[in-house]
């Protein structure tokens, strides 16, 4: 008998609804809506694909690309040592300048020196220090691409100029010892106007037991030491030279040295060291080469992996920002994923 009434088809609150709805319905679900047209989107953009499958498994091959653990360790290891490396950059660009400063090197009379100032090597090496740490630093913390490429390349320099160096260095072992020898003759004698070259020499002369660069005679160099001098320190060579330079072991003697040029080497072996500083240097080598060498590949290996953390990083970035730029617009009228496709479709609804 109901299905000869008139009002059939009224929609009563208690009756069920129809759950077959169509595209046609202007009440049908946006949701649905846009579950419908990204499966059409995706067969369409998806030509190859079996037609008997499910276009959602196709979608689903190339899932959102998620950071792991791993890449958030790597993020914040990279991020806090290079923090730490920059925090020691500015330690030794500080010290740098504070040697600077204090010695006065700015000044007028002395900024023709300032070249073979030692702590200028300080200044330099702080200053390239901060720079590229705190460039891998923001990079890492901010996800930069730039300025990790940046920190790459220059950690990849870095490392070839130090292979290059460590190449050159034992195939011109005479020259370098000629080097060494001009340095350490220039280091005497400046040795009464520089601070940092006297605290060097003195620390040399001290720690390995030597007394010029091939003998205690070449303190002749020196304009206070020389034999023509008219000073007290003529014909003398420097405390940190004497066997003995302390009194009873408690006062240090400055002047234990003086007249010690004058002497033959017996006589001279008992007040002074005889040997020279260079000779020192090739022994100190020669004995501890194999803990120079373990921290050579140490310090090589950490650049290795600063490199290795760097590019894995970028390469994170890159494949989270592709995924990103990949996925569709949301839309601000129509929740969820929006395209010119369904733009239009709705439209015609």
């Amino acid at each position: 008998m109901r299905n000869y009434l008139p009002f059939k088809k009224i929609s009563w609150p208690w009756s069920k609804s129809d759950t077959e709805q169509n595209e046609r319905s202007p009440l049908i679900p946006k949701v649905r809506l846009l579950d419908v047209e990204l499966d059409q989107v995706t067969s369409e953009s998806q030509p190859e694909t079996n037609h008997g499958a499910d276009p959602r498994s196709a979608a689903k091959l190339q899932p959102y690309y998620q950071y792991s653990w791993m890449d958030y360790f790597l993020k914040y290891f990279l991020f806090l040592c290079n923090l730490l490396f920059t925090v020691l950059g500015l330690v030794v660009l500080g010290l740098g300048f504070w040697g600077l400063i204090s010695k006065e090197s700015f000044a007028q009379e002395k900024i023709g020196n300032i070249g073979t100032d030692p702590m200028l090597a300080l200044v330099s090496l702080g200053f390239l220090l901060t720079l590229l740490c705190l460039s891998g630093c923001v990079g890492a913390i901010r996800e930069n691409c730039f300025l990790l490429k940046a920190f790459s390349f220059a950690v990849l320099a870095l490392i070839s100029v130090q292979v290059l160096i460590a190449i050159l260095a034992y195939g011109m072992q005479d020259q370098i010892g000629g080097y060494l020898r001009s340095g350490m003759l220039a280091a005497m004698a400046r040795y009464q106007d520089d601070l940092d070259l006297r605290f060097i020499a003195d620390e040399i002369q001290s720690n390995l037991q030597c007394c010029g660069a091939d003998t205690y005679r070449d303190w002749e160099i020196n304009i206070y030491y020389n034999c023509s001098a008219p000073g007290v320190l003529a014909c003398g060579v420097p405390a940190t030279c004497c066997v003995d330079p302390l009194e009873n072991g408690t006062v240090w003697n400055s002047q234990c040295g003086v007249g010690a040029q004058l002497l033959d080497e017996f006589t001279a072996q008992s007040v002074v060291f005889l040997g020279g500083c260079l000779g020192g240097i090739s022994r100190w080598i020669e004995q501890h080469e194999a803990l120079i060498g373990t921290a050579a590949v140490v310090v090589l290996g950490v650049q290795i992996v600063a490199v290795f953390i760097s590019t894995r990083l970028l390469e994170s970035i890159r494949w989270h920002k592709v995924d990103n730029i990949c996925l569709p617009v949301p839309s601000p009228s129509i929740p969820g994923i929006s395209s010119p496709k369904l733009k239009e479709s709705h439209k015609h609804s």
